[in-house]
């Protein structure tokens, strides 16, 4: 589990197909630290450490997960949001992800407003139930409130520090995101017997 709230940012180093493709990933932790098979959000995309050094990790990501998250059109240089997984006591600062894609959302419009930058995407027709203003969603990992929602299209508001620390800072109208729906809103869907699509998980 995670909180959508990012803790550092990595560049992708290094790509490889040997069977699943595998991701190095240099960033400022101590790499080191981490454990092999352990989980970490990368861009909102739960996936397993295979390998670390001080400085990087890899992580593997099967046919699937490059199908159906931005996973496959990661190029090395690329910017990438990185939450390790909460432990218990940690503090909840956004909501509950699991990092489990639903689906790619796809920005449609960005403009400044004030200090913050207010963001509007289309999500894909089988999500779009999911999505409620002031509800939750986490795009590319980011825990993020929903602001409005017209049909399929919603928006979100994305204030200076978020898009200074996080890759919001790069991203242009045409970009695709990772998105997962807030749990909560998965287990109405499921109470009420609504059937939803496949959730994706390495």
């Amino acid at each position: 589990m995670f909180t959508g709230i990012i803790t550092a940012i990595g560049r992708v180093e290094a790509i490889a197909d040997k069977g699943d493709r595998l991701v190095r990933i240099g960033c400022g932790w101590d790499c080191a630290t981490i454990h092999i098979g352990a989980s970490i959000a990368c861009s909102g995309i739960c996936l397993t450490v295979t390998d670390r050094q001080d400085h990087w990790f890899e992580v593997a990501a099967s046919a699937e997960t490059i199908a159906v998250t931005t996973l496959g059109g990661w190029q090395v240089g690329d910017r990438i949001n990185l939450e390790r997984a909460l432990c218990v006591g940690d503090e909840l600062g956004g909501h509950i992800v699991s990092g489990h894609v639903d689906g790619l959302a796809v920005i449609t419009s960005i403009t400044p407003h004030g200090n913050s930058h207010v963001v509007w995407l289309d999500a894909p027709q089988s999500l779009a139930r999911f999505v409620a203003a002031k509800g939750s969603v986490a795009l590319d990992g980011v825990s993020l409130t929903i602001n409005s929602v017209k049909g399929n299209s919603f928006s979100v508001n994305i204030i200076q520090h978020s898009w200074d620390v996080t890759s919001w800072g790069s991203v242009a109208v045409g970009r695709k995101m990772n998105m997962e729906i807030d749990m909560l809103a998965r287990y109405v869907a499921r109470l009420t017997g609504f059937e939803h699509t496949e959730f994706h998980k390495d």
